[in-house]
C-alpha cells in the first residue's frame, strides 16, 4: 500500500487464483500446461501451414490465420502468469502491470468479436456471391477489415481499462480470480464505480451487438441462398463450410455474454473463474481442431507437409548412408 493525502492506495494486488492444496495444484499445473502447450501447437502448426501451402492463400484461410495469432496472444496474456504463481506460490502482481494485463486480456478479446464478424461477411460473399468473390473480398480488403478488428478492439479496450483503473482502491487487495478480469478487479474499488460499470456495458453492447449483427445479417442471406439450391449435397457443401465458424461463434460469443452482459450483483467469482477458464484457455485450444476436423482443404494440407517430410527425412537418411 502507498499512503495518498488522508488515504492508503493499493500498488500491488494479490491473485488468490485456485486452490492451495499440494495435489490439487500439481494436478492444475499440469493440466494447464497441457492445455497452453497443445493451444500454442496446434495454433502455431495452422499458422504455418498456412503460410506453406499457395492453395490455403485465400482470404478465408487469411481471416484464419489471424484468429490463429490472436488465440496465441490471447492465452499468452494469461496462461504463463497463472502457471507460475501456481507453481511458485508468488501471486502478486503490480497495479500497472494488472491494467496492462486487463488491457490486452480485454483488446484481444474485443479483436476477435470484430474478426469473427470479418470471417462472417467473408462466408457470405464466398457463397452467395461466388462469381463476384475475389472481387468482394480483395486482399487489400482483407488487411482493412484485421487492422481494423485490432484498432478497434484495443481502441474499446482503452476505454474499458481507463474506465476500471482510474477509481481507487484502498485495500483490500486480494482479487479472486487467477488473472486481472473486470468483475473481481471492480468489485474491489473503494469509490462509486456506478458510471464504470455503465461505460463498460455500453462498449460490451456496442462492439457485441455490432458484430454479432453482421455475423447475423451475414447468416441470413447464406441460409436463403443454400435454400435456392435445389440439390441435397450442394445444400450440404454449403453449410458445411459456415458450421466451424458458427460453432466457434457460439462458443465465443455464449461464454463472453455470459461472463460480461450481467448485472454486477449476479457475479459468483468461483463460478465465474471456471467460465474465465472456457473463454481464456480452452476455446483458444478448440478454436484451430473446430475448423480443421471438417476441412478437406487443410487435411489435404496436412498429408502434402506430412509427405513432404518424409521425402526430406527420407532423402536425409540416404544421403548419411
Amino acid at each position: 500500500m502507498a499512503v495518498g493525502r488522508n488515504n492508503t492506495f493499493v500498488t500491488k494486488f494479490i491473485l488468490l487464483g485456485f486452490s492451495d492444496q499440494p495435489q490439487i495444484k500439481i494436478l492444475l499445473f499440469v493440466l494447464f500446461l497441457g492445455i497452453y502447450l497443445l493451444t500454442l501447437g496446434w495454433n502455431l502448426s495452422l499458422i504455418t501451414l498456412i503460410r506453406m501451402d499457395s492453395h490455403l492463400h485465400t482470404p478465408m484461410y487469411f481471416f484464419l490465420g489471424n484468429l490463429s495469432f490472436l488465440d496465441i496472444c490471447y492465452v499468452s496474456s494469461t496462461t504463463p502468469k497463472m502457471l507460475s504463481d501456481i507453481i511458485t506460490g508468488q501471486k502478486a502482481i503490480s497495479f500497472v502491470g494488472c491494467a496492462t494485463q486487463y488491457f490486452f486480456v480485454c483488446g484481444m478479446g474485443l479483436t476477435e468479436c470484430f474478426l469473427l464478424a470479418a470471417m462472417a461477411y467473408d462466408r457470405y460473399a464466398a457463397i452467395c456471391n461466388p462469381l463476384l468473390y475475389t472481387a468482394l473480398v480483395s486482399h487489400t480488403l482483407c488487411l482493412k477489415m484485421v487492422a481494423g478488428a485490432y484498432v478497434g478492439g484495443f481502441f474499446s479496450s482503452f476505454i474499458e481499462t481507463y474506465s476500471v483503473y482510474h477509481h481507487d482502491f484502498c485495500g483490500p487487495n486480494m482479487i479472486n480470480h487467477f488473472f486481472c478480469d473486470l468483475p473481481p478487479v471492480l468489485i474491489l474499488s473503494c469509490s462509486d464505480t456506478f458510471i464504470s460499470e455503465v461505460v463498460n456495458f455500453i462498449v460490451g453492447v456496442i462492439v457485441g451487438i455490432a458484430s454479432v449483427l453482421v455475423i447475423l445479417i451475414s447468416y441470413g442471406y447464406i441460409v436463403s441462398a443454400v435454400l435456392k439450391i435445389s440439390s441435397a449435397t450442394g445444400r450440404s457443401k454449403a453449410f458445411s463450410t459456415c458450421a466451424s465458424h458458427l460453432t466457434a461463434v457460439t462458443l465465443f460469443y455464449g461464454s463472453g455474454f455470459f461472463m460480461y452482459m450481467r448485472p454486477s450483483s449476479s457475479y459468483s467469482l468461483n463460478r465465474d473463474k471456471v467460465v474465465s477458464i472456457i473463454y481464456s484457455l480452452v476455446i483458444p485450444m478448440l478454436n484451430p481442431i473446430i475448423y480443421s476436423l471438417r476441412n478437406k482443404e487443410i487435411k489435404n494440407a496436412v498429408r502434402k507437409a506430412v509427405a513432404r517430410a518424409h521425402v526430406l527425412s527420407h532423402g536425409h537418411s540416404l544421403f548419411c548412408h
